[in-house]
């Protein structure tokens, strides 16, 4: 869930460099790196901006940025959903309440005799 609310509040900037007329780099967030083209053309002495073939494109898409929901924007169905949702959730990891044992406080009886012995009964 985290993970959705930050991906989707996160602005991605996509930064293309174009030579020829075909993808050279891309990248997010930063400048896409040129092909070195511009440099050799200006290191030939040629004019770069007749002979200019690359081209760099950028796109940003936003992000949400309104991300306060109160309360009372939900309808009273998913107030009820989510009021019952969040209470059996809850309830999952509440500790459990064994009920008292009505005989713990009472010693088991003394054995006088073994009765296995006396009967002759054994477990094998």
């Amino acid at each position: 869930m985290a993970l959705t609310v930050m991906l989707s509040t996160i602005s991605w900037t996509v930064d293309k460099h174009l030579c020829m007329g075909r993808v050279m780099d891309v990248s997010l967030f930063v400048e896409a790196e040129d092909c070195g083209m511009a440099d050799a053309l200006s290191n030939s002495g040629q004019d770069s901006m007749m002979n200019h073939c690359c081209d760099d494109e950028s796109f940003t898409l936003s992000g949400q940025e309104d991300l306060t929901l109160t309360w009372l924007d939900f309808d009273l169905d998913q107030q009820v959903f989510l009021f019952a949702f969040s209470h059996s959730y809850l309830d999952l990891y509440s500790p459990q309440v064994e009920p008292p044992a009505p005989h713990e406080e009472y010693p088991p009886p003394l054995l006088v005799k073994d009765i296995h012995i006396l009967d002759q009964v054994f477990l094998i």
